[in-house]
């Protein structure tokens, strides 16, 4: 038996036990590289929500649905679709708020605002500059913003 012969049988018994733990430890590894390898885009800003064109834009379509919904639903179903409209609302415009730099109260959790700090950060905003539909059902006195 040469030396060669020798080498081809360590290779052939070695080989699926080097590849069994390529298949188990590289995912780990690449994972581990991929947390040491400095993160480039790291240094850029990045903005802390949505552009203010998407914010706007919901706000402008949650507004018109809370508007539907007040005249249309049935007086049970209105009360939880009301709410959560409401509570949908609120989050976005608190996201626009810091966008703009307009200031409100931060509430605890989502829909907990009540409907005259919704309405006084509804006014806040157009005030900003964010264009909202003119009536917003019963946010406003007059339904104008």
């Amino acid at each position: 038996m040469s030396l060669l012969d020798v080498g081809k049988l360590a290779l052939i018994t070695v080989t699926p036990t080097l590849l069994g733990a390529a298949v188990v430890y590289g995912p780990r590894l690449c994972s581990a590289v991929a947390r040491a390898w400095p993160d480039r885009e790291a240094s850029e800003p990045r903005p802390a929500g949505p552009p203010i064109e998407q914010l706007a834009a919901d706000l402008r379509r949650l507004l018109r649905l809370h508007e539907a919904l007040t005249y249309s639903a049935h007086i049970a179903m209105r009360a939880h679709r009301l709410w959560a409209v409401e509570a949908a609302i609120g989050v976005r415009a608190v996201e626009a708020a810091q966008a703009l730099d307009v200031p409100h109260r931060d509430p605890d959790k989502p829909g907990d605002l009540t409907r005259a700090e919704l309405a006084a950060l509804l006014h806040g905003l157009a005030d900003a500059g964010l264009v909202l539909p003119s009536t917003v059902g019963h946010f406003t006195k007059d339904g104008r913003l």
